[in-house]
């Protein structure tokens, strides 16, 4: 684990912590933050001094080093204080974490950036998401530095700790999406998915290849045709919430994705081991809860496993029947995570009376042409749930947006030999033919929304939380907001 667990908060000011770096603040309008303003004054007006010379704007991103009192002082710009929101500290705490790991300093200290610590738990998060490195496989002697030890002072919230907690989860779905194919198999979901049962007191249940496919879900079972690896269908039961309706999240756990006989090009193939990050987003978020332990129910399920070549692998023209009955005609083997979250969804479907489902999958490259790497494409079935999500994605700063899925649409999934083929019409639509597909497996009158990640889940834009060339974890903090709305 290449990042801080832990994130520690204290009324101490930035005189009495013996971190090896501490960060304060200075807003674009040239106000300092409450510290801040005390170190200006004990160095004699050292801050202001660089305010003077043109050094020191205040602007969002600016960073600058000095030295009092034996001590390392990081002068942070904050912006314009109305636009300074829990998104925007969470990236300044992320930076305070980057800069310790640049130059090696193995611990820090931040002031509280917010009135009324209405912003710590984004502190915490912060610190975290920043500290992230993926460092597994180094063997390098320069390799392997690590921030030990991170403290918000001025403060007491125990938001701090709520938002470590978080931030640690989606360092874990980074960490299950980042490791090789050859790592992360389904049986290692299934492995993490027992450490997070255990943590939290949750009910686990791992179905393998012969029970789930003696029990009907005859498309994951098609598409672990091709592989060796024991592929896995996973549930886990967190029940604190009484007699409410279970909230239920689906993950696509597809841990290496070949394109079966519709083999994918050789370029980037490497990158399909984030074929999973549905999973890795689900686990995360259940990692999550395992620590929190809020008073809710939630049920998550990830179906799990390889999609490959060989000698028993579906084929384009087969005909699959899935969990609720419904016939399937394969045109592509590479629209296989459509295949094995229909089982998942119809499973849901029948076995829970849920408030609603959420699935979150790489499904398409298509929504990669429409969004790029800034937002994940959502469509589903009820309004109010789609307005309870947007407001999260607000919140959380995880941007998405709605695509429509009009009846137009839903028939272009339809089969001429079968219930449903697992194409739309060539070069149209792409992300909507794979949620239109998805609908047809989701039980009448159950809310349903699904979360199209393939531009989110890795490749984004690197920023002080998202490091370079990693799984962003994406989607686990939005869901977390949105369980406890």
């Amino acid at each position: 684990m290449a990042h801080i667990s832990i994130v520690n908060s204290t009324k101490k000011s930035w005189n009495e912590t013996d971190a090896g770096l501490i960060a304060v603040g200075i807003y674009q309008d040239k106000k300092f933050t409450p510290m801040a303003d005390a170190i200006n004054q004990a160095s004699n007006g050292a801050f202001t001094e660089a305010i003077e010379l043109g050094d020191v704007k205040g602007k969002t991103g600016e960073s600058h080093l000095f030295y009092v009192d034996g001590k390392r002082i990081l002068l942070l710009g904050l912006g314009k204080k109305d636009k300074f929101d829990s998104n925007a500290v969470q990236l300044v705490a992320g930076t305070v974490s980057r800069t310790a790991l640049h130059k090696k300093i193995d611990s820090v200290a931040m002031e509280c950036f917010c009135e009324d610590c209405e912003h710590c738990q984004s502190c915490g998060e912060g610190l975290v998401l920043g500290s992230y490195q993926f460092i597994d496989y180094k063997t390098g002697k320069d390799d392997g530095f690590i921030l030990k030890s991170a403290t918000v002072l001025g403060c007491d919230s125990p938001n701090v700790a709520k938002g470590a907690a978080i931030g640690n989860s989606v360092c874990f779905a980074r960490d299950l999406a980042n490791h090789p194919g050859n790592t992360t198999t389904p049986s290692r979901l299934a492995e993490a998915a027992k450490e997070i049962a255990d943590e939290g007191g949750m009910k686990l249940t791992v179905f393998d290849r012969e029970e789930f496919t003696d029990m009907g879900m005859g498309a994951l079972a098609g598409v672990a045709l091709g592989t060796d690896e024991p592929p896995k269908f996973i549930i886990l039961e967190y029940m604190n919430g009484g007699d409410a309706k279970p909230k239920i999240i689906v993950g696509k756990g597809l841990t290496f994705d070949a394109g079966g006989i519709s083999i994918k090009p050789a370029g980037k193939m490497d990158e399909m081991k984030y074929d999973m990050c549905g999973s890795a987003t689900v686990l995360g978020t259940m990692k999550a809860i395992a620590a929190l332990k809020p008073k809710i129910n939630v049920v998550c399920i990830v179906p799990s496993t390889e999609n490959l070549l060989g000698a028993k692998a579906y084929k384009p023209g087969d005909i699959l029947k899935a969990y609720n009955g419904k016939t399937i005609e394969v045109l592509n083997t590479d629209a296989e995570g459509r295949l094995i979250l229909a089982d998942a969804l119809a499973y849901a479907s029948k076995h829970y009376d849920p408030e609603y489902i959420l699935d979150f999958a790489t499904l398409t490259g298509a929504v990669l042409v429409t969004l790029g790497h800034i937002a994940t494409g959502v469509m589903g079935t009820d309004d109010s749930l789609m307005n309870k999500i947007k407001l999260a994605s607000k919140s959380s700063g995880e941007k998405i947006w709605e695509f429509p899925l009009w009846p137009e649409f839903c028939k272009q999934i339809k089969s001429d030999i079968a219930d449903v083929k697992n194409m739309g019409t060539p070069g149209q639509a792409g992300s909507i033919a794979g949620g239109a597909f998805l609908k047809e497996f989701v039980g009448e009158d159950i809310p349903w929304v699904h979360f199209d990640i393939a531009g989110t889940a890795w490749g984004s834009k690197t920023t002080s939380v998202d490091p370079k060339g990693s799984a962003t974890g994406w989607g686990v903090r939005l869901v977390l907001d949105m369980l406890n709305s």
